[in-house]
């Protein structure tokens, strides 16, 4: 008897359903990503999010108006700056290239952390931001959020993404600047947000184009008055949720039913993610984290977030539970564009991907072993003296080793560029390395790039 030849469509199934009850469940089980993953599914407000790309890029939201969101969430550094950790209110330039500036006016200290990359963090599922999770949806409530001020958040914000916009702008080496140098600064010193935001309402109530845009994309605003700062950290979001929504790799072409979207060295580094490797015990589901906060031994290097007996520890998720059992955690990041983000770490402590990944590994050794000459840039003498003085603690290394969560895993060296292959594939090139959606110009009339 002569069989017919098989239906290729039909065939391919077969061979995915196959391939489906080799894969552990969790990956087995992941879902493609949908506009109902994010908080402005369906049609966005297309008012709002112009009007959140031109504050997102104005330097007027700053104190001394010299920096804006962009300085450290530029779209040619995929969505971060490429620095280890921040340059902040005070540098000039972008990217590699910014520097501390000069005299009076130069930065007091480098920001303490790593410009977190922005892709997919307006997805639902996001319901804490920062690498502490300092900002996040109230369990009991979530029309409210919890955050450093407590309850003294103004009403209105429409998402954990919008809270969280506002607080760089309060940040004095972020965007306020230093007491003596601006009202706002002077404002946050003197421990009153409120008053800092309202003065930052204040210069958008008096520039006409802003008005003009606000009215166009906020019903309940009609006159200048109207507008608050959680309208302009509503369009913010707006503007970030659409801008950075990367859902277009080719992992998600997989995802969506085409088993030849992956070559098969991605396929075995996926297997291996979601399997073996246990990569996907944290960085679980389709965005490839857990949302919860963990402790890796990353190197600490940097001026610290102002912890411990001398104010260059970052304690972590500790600072912001009060629970010593917190310290030296963070939230595990998404893994969208993770190849293109670097340097990686909450510190920026790796300047390769491949880095990291060894890290987690065999963290106690690569803690241990991190090389203590690798320059923090931009380089001046003050601020270089203290990067280090953490890391080349030994008593302090052994403390950020006793709260490692992970334990070792043996991978060869042809599994590990396997792992790299896979990380590769979750790359969206059409939201990575372009300027095409920065204005030319901005209502303030100041310079849109430094």
């Amino acid at each position: 008897m002569l069989l017919k030849p098989c239906d290729p469509t039909l065939m391919r199934a077969v061979i995915a359903l196959f391939l489906a009850t080799l894969m552990p469940a969790s990956a087995s089980e992941l879902q493609p990503i949908s506009d109902a993953d994010f908080h402005f599914a369906g049609r966005p407000n297309l008012q709002q999010v112009e009007l959140g790309r031109f504050l997102f890029y104005d330097k007027l939201l700053s104190g001394n108006r010299n920096i804006s969101c962009a300085t450290c969430h530029h779209p040619t550094h995929e969505t971060g700056d490429g620095l280890k950790v921040s340059i902040g209110e005070g540098g000039s330039g972008l990217g590699v290239a910014r520097d501390t500036g000069i005299g009076a006016s130069a930065v007091a200290s480098r920001v303490g952390r790593n410009a977190q990359a922005l892709f997919n963090i307006g997805a639902r599922e996001f319901t804490a931001l920062f690498h502490d999770g300092r900002v996040e949806v109230d369990p009991h409530n979530p029309n409210k959020f919890l955050t450093p001020i407590g309850d003294r958040l103004p009403d209105g914000l429409e998402n954990v993404l919008a809270a969280q916009a506002l607080f760089p702008l309060v940040s004095v080496d972020e965007m306020a600047g230093q007491i003596g140098e601006n009202d706002v600064a002077d404002a946050v010193s003197d421990n009153d947000i409120h008053r800092a935001w309202g003065l930052l309402e204040q210069r958008i109530q008096a520039t006409p184009e802003y008005v003009t845009l606000m009215v166009a994309a906020y019903p309940h605003i009609e006159q200048a008055r109207d507008i608050a700062i959680t309208d302009v950290g509503n369009a913010i979001a707006a503007f970030t949720v659409v801008e950075w929504r990367a859902d277009e790799s080719r992992f998600d072409v997989f995802l969506r039913g085409n088993d030849e979207a992956l070559t098969s060295t991605e396929k075995r580094g996926y297997e291996l993610f979601y399997g073996a490797a246990g990569c996907s015990q944290c960085h679980s589901g389709s965005l490839q984290t857990d949302h919860d906060f963990h402790a890796i031994a990353i190197p600490q290097i940097g001026p610290g977030k102002g912890h411990g007996f001398d104010g260059h520890e970052d304690f972590g998720r500790e600072f912001v539970t009060g629970n010593p059992s917190d310290r030296y955690r963070f939230r595990t990041p998404s893994l969208r564009n993770v190849a293109h983000t670097g340097p990686w770490g909450h510190d920026g402590a790796f300047d390769t991907l491949e880095a990291a990944v060894r890290h987690h590994l065999d963290p106690i050794r690569s803690l241990n072993d991190y090389y203590l000459s690798s320059q923090i840039d931009p380089s001046r003498s003050d601020l270089d003296a203290k990067d280090y003085l953490v890391q080349g603690s030994t008593l302090r290394r052994n403390a950020i080793a006793s709260r490692s969560e992970l334990n070792n895993t043996k991978l060869s060296g042809d599994q590990i560029q396997e792992l790299l292959a896979f990380l590769e594939s979750l790359s969206d090139e059409r939201s990575l390395s372009t300027d095409a959606g920065v204005p030319q110009r901005v209502p303030s009339g100041l310079q849109v790039s430094d």
